[in-house]
């Protein structure tokens, strides 16, 4: 969620790309997803600026299609325990998000204690963490993570969109890797960035990707697989209606439970996220 209009302006995306450079707010994503079935969203960070969490909180207090927000905190930085209790405090607020983005690097900030304690703190308080951007080494970076801090509930964004390597070794150590974090039930995986380009054209051929969506299937299960647009940024791939449908006919042969699991029951227990309307489905009592 980004306002390009704000007079500060955004720091992502650049004015020149034409696609995305423009609002990208609630209200044109009820107007895009209302006759789709979606009621609700959450959020994930498009900006390291500290006070664009609150901006993201703000906006989200009269929408509430917005049933969570994924910021964006460090976790060593000197202040962070402050900022975090400064957000925490709205219910909105379920977790950050760190990874391939902002200049970041999972895996070599695992090498220090004040950045462990930071996400330890974040596990403490019941919220999870969003990678960013996989490729191989981020995922090897989330199994050290979470030998780290098992209590630590993570979401591995994009995972459909990773290059997998063509050397015969480092393909076996990443797909290693992978089947260890399937064994990890504090582990999620979001089926997001699907669509890509065959001989220079988007496909929304199930087939072309079934292999993949198998794959990822075989590996996490019905339990820990959930549903991302990845909406604005989606757009220059194809419009939100097929990007969904792509994945709702996939799920809908597994059947209703493992469709109804993909869609929102799977995302409460990743990210705990809060009914706002009475439209919103919840588990159970």
């Amino acid at each position: 969620m980004f306002d390009p209009t704000r007079p500060e302006g955004v720091p992502w995306p650049p004015k020149t790309d034409r696609i995305l450079y423009k609002p990208a707010l609630p209200e044109r994503y009820r107007s895009l997803t209302s006759k789709l079935g979606v009621v609700g969203a959450v959020v994930v960070e498009a900006s390291p600026w500290l006070e664009d969490n609150q901006w993201v909180l703000d906006v989200a207090k009269d929408n509430p299609i917005i049933v969570g927000f994924v910021g964006d905190l460090e976790p060593d930085k000197p202040d962070f325990r402050r900022q975090f209790d400064r957000f925490h405090r709205n219910p909105l607020f379920r977790g950050i998000r760190y990874g391939n983005l902002w200049g970041r690097d999972l895996g070599g900030s695992l090498n220090n204690p004040v950045f462990v304690e930071g996400l330890k703190f974040v596990a403490d308080a019941g919220l999870e963490m969003d990678t960013a951007n996989p490729d191989p080494k981020l995922i090897y970076a989330v199994v050290q993570l979470t030998d780290k801090i098992p209590s630590l509930r993570v979401v591995v964004d994009h995972l459909p969109g990773l290059k997998v390597p063509a050397d015969k070794a480092a393909r076996q150590k990443y797909e290693a890797d992978l089947r260890e974090l399937g064994k990890r039930p504090q582990v999620y995986v979001k089926i997001s960035q699907v669509p890509q380009r065959v001989s220079g054209v988007v496909s929304f051929e199930l087939s072309h990707y079934r292999p993949l969506l198998d794959h990822l299937w075989e590996v996490f299960g019905a339990d820990r697989l959930l549903y991302g647009s990845d909406w604005p940024n989606s757009d220059p791939s194809g419009r939100y209606d097929q990007i969904l449908s792509l994945v709702r006919s996939y799920f809908a042969e597994k059947g209703t439970d493992a469709s109804e699991k993909y869609f929102w029951k799977n995302s409460i227990a990743a990210y705990r996220w809060v009914k706002r309307d009475h439209g919103q489905p919840q588990l159970p009592a």
